[in-house]
């Protein structure tokens, strides 16, 4: 039995990244990005940084591209509202932006602060040129993770693989 509960679609998910080439994971800590921000500090070919803040994980993204890296920012999708301006100078400069984002605000929520956030992340990021590749159950992570891999670093483009509450299960908080 798994120690973690995300633990089996994290590992699938983690080596999809990896075999794309990201070897920089950067993330603000949360439920839904543990056992990856995990795996990717076990694995001697990924680096994790952790951010003080979601637009950091946009900069880096920049940066790691510009020598030649690929990244993926790993945040909650509060994280997601601190993010247009950055968002903004990806789309203006070209460059790849692939996120990972663990959804509050939306199925099964029990923290109504969340709700406005949670209602706004498609908008935002879509606002932002982003693209958007939603999954709501385990046998969509792959062919949606493969899609924003490729949006991001085939395309250029800012891509958000949005993981959701029936995904993932709503915290009971």
């Amino acid at each position: 039995m798994s120690k973690h509960p995300h633990d089996e679609w994290s590992q699938v998910l983690f080596r999809q990244f990896k075999d794309a080439g990201v070897d920089l994971f950067t993330y603000i800590p949360d439920a839904g990005n543990a056992r990856l921000a995990e795996l990717a500090e076990e694995d001697n070919e990924t680096r994790l940084v952790l951010l003080t803040t979601e637009e950091e994980g946009v900069a880096m993204a920049a940066g790691a591209d510009l020598v030649g890296k690929k990244s993926v920012l790993m945040m909650q999708s509060s994280g997601v509202g601190n993010c247009p301006n950055y968002l903004s100078f990806s789309k203006g400069g070209n460059f790849p932006c692939l996120m990972m984002v663990s959804m509050r605000g939306d199925y099964g929520e029990q923290n109504p602060w969340q709700y406005p956030m949670g209602q706004a992340v498609d908008k935002i990021l879509e606002a932002m040129g982003v693209m958007v590749f939603r999954v709501d159950r385990r046998d969509e992570l792959e062919a949606a993770a493969t899609a924003a891999i490729n949006a991001a670093f085939r395309n250029n483009q800012g891509a958000a693989l949005i993981l959701t509450q029936k995904f993932l299960g709503a915290k009971a908080f």
